[in-house]
């Protein structure tokens, strides 16, 4: 892998978990609901110390962070939300969107960690960070969010 592809594909993660994260505190300032408030409070949770390993291994590897993709995906996250409304609360299909907003970073967040450790290179300059254990932490974060998916598809669809 190429510093040039990996500076590119480690920013590009980074914004995504920028993009996250606002999405997240969107919707626990929105919820209107404690239980649903909580969720997404413990996903910001790990999803900000994933983003810190995510600096951490950029450190590492000499690769800096592009303020600027940071700052499109803060743009784009905003730009997204105004299709969310969330007046009085959140509505059961501005749940479903969000929520399979968000498992789509994540599967992608598991595949940066499998990608890593794949590359002998980068995986023998991480020797610290257990890149296997990041992965199967985005799997289980992938689970919680997909349980919660099917309830709310559930409720979204429930009368179709």
């Amino acid at each position: 892998m190429s510093t040039k592809n990996l500076s590119l594909y480690l920013n590009d993660h980074l914004a995504g978990s920028v993009s996250a994260l606002e999405l997240l505190d969107h919707m626990i300032s929105t919820s209107g609901d404690k239980a649903l408030e909580h969720f997404f409070r413990d996903l910001r949770g790990d999803i900000q110390k994933d983003q810190e390993v995510l600096r951490k291994v950029m450190g590492v590897l000499g690769i800096e962070e592009s303020g600027v993709r940071q700052a499109v995906a803060w743009v784009m996250e905003k730009v997204g939300r105004a299709k969310l409304p969330f007046a009085g609360g959140v509505s059961e299909i501005d749940l479903v969107q969000a929520l399979e907003g968000l498992l789509m970073g994540i599967t992608g967040k598991k595949s940066l960690w499998h990608s890593l450790s794949g590359v002998q290179d980068v995986a023998r300059r991480l020797e610290g960070i257990d890149l296997a254990n990041l992965e199967q932490r985005a799997e289980n974060q992938c689970e919680r969010v997909r349980a919660k998916s099917e309830l709310a598809v559930k409720d979204a669809f429930k009368a179709v």
